[in-house]
């Protein structure tokens, strides 16, 4: 893989949300769809309090899942 097949930014988080939650990022934006009213710092609290999810990885799907739908 060169450095430009690397994924990069919140997506290169991905495998191990995956591998440590147990659900695809898939799982994570339908949840986040429901929360579209909050702030980015709304969306990554929601997403710890609730699921127990860390700080990065929190943010990481909610910068990606904001930056896809657009707000």
């Amino acid at each position: 893989m060169t450095d430009s097949d690397k994924v990069k930014g919140p997506a290169s988080y991905f495998p191990s949300i995956e591998k440590k939650y147990g659900y695809p990022v898939n799982h994570w934006f339908d949840l986040l769809k429901k929360q579209k009213g909050l702030k980015h710092m709304e969306m990554v609290s929601w997403l710890k309090n609730e699921y127990g999810i860390g700080h990065g990885h929190a943010s990481a799907l909610v910068a990606y899942f904001r930056k896809q739908e657009g707000i």
